[in-house]
């Protein structure tokens, strides 16, 4: 079983500035490590199982072509996850050089059309541009791209510190027992035994596998309210079940664990 960091985070809407995809498999490795040595959100990037490698050859756009468009948070995708970030220019015809936020990078690959934010969250002004992403390769740990309407270097220094959206419709189908960690996060977890354990806050990467983190209402020594958490491998031998239509997952974790 897998989870996919949709971290790509793992801001899964940025109507509420939040996001990035990554893939957890019950055994997965991720790419988060990657993404939070960058200051990536923590959650929303995409890896898939160790087995499978990151596309390497570029990815040619299929949809209509068009140029840089300007858009408006009311014209932005209800569904945008945040899946890297503008560090460079590449080359002198425009390309753009994107930090991702996970080491499998086939969201940024896939998508058709790239979102760009650039401006700091309570900035007056941010710029939001989407454009059709022409072509798209994987380069070192990075990616490079070129969108419809971004000819010259100039233009492609001016989206320096943007960050890079996808629709989360348009992420590639993850393999049976594979998800995304944008996917996973606000579940309710509970044992075999249907003791609720909390709600999935969040996934952490350790470098050998996916890990939830599940968080709960409960008291410190005093009997204030506090909030609890546990740390729960995102690896079959614990994950039993996934129901993603039911928002639940259920696990063998004992609650005093």
């Amino acid at each position: 079983m897998s989870a996919h960091d949709a971290k790509s985070a793992v801001k899964a809407n940025d109507a509420s500035e939040s996001g990035a995809p990554e893939v957890a498999t019950s055994a997965a490795t991720s790419g988060a490590g990657k993404a939070a040595a960058r200051g990536a959100p923590s959650f929303g990037a995409f890896v898939r199982k160790p087995a499978r490698e990151s596309a390497a050859k570029a990815a040619p756009a299929t949809g209509t072509t068009g140029s840089l468009r300007a858009e408006t948070e009311a014209s932005w995708p209800a569904d945008a996850v945040e899946v890297g970030a503008v560090i460079d220019a590449y080359g002198l015809k425009g390309w753009l050089k994107i930090a991702p936020h996970a080491q499998d990078s086939q969201a940024l690959l896939s998508a058709k059309r790239w979102w760009l934010l650039k401006g700091r969250e309570g900035q007056a002004h941010r710029e939001r541009h989407s454009a059709v992403r022409v072509s798209a390769k994987v380069h070192g740990d990075s990616v490079v791209g070129q969108l419809s309407g971004l000819d010259d270097r100039d233009a492609a220094l001016l989206l320096r510190g943007a960050r890079v959206y996808v629709s989360r419709a348009e992420f590639p189908a993850p393999a049976a027992d594979e998800y995304y960690w944008v996917d996973l996060i606000g579940l309710d977890v509970a044992n075999e035994a249907g003791v609720e354990l909390g709600k999935v806050a969040d996934l952490i990467d350790n470098g050998a596998q996916s890990v939830l983190r599940v968080t709960y209402a409960s008291t410190d020594k005093d009997g204030k309210p506090v909030t609890g958490e546990r740390l729960i491998p995102f690896v079959g031998v614990f994950v039993k079940s996934v129901d993603l239509a039911a928002k639940r997952i259920v696990v063998d974790w004992e609650a005093d664990y």
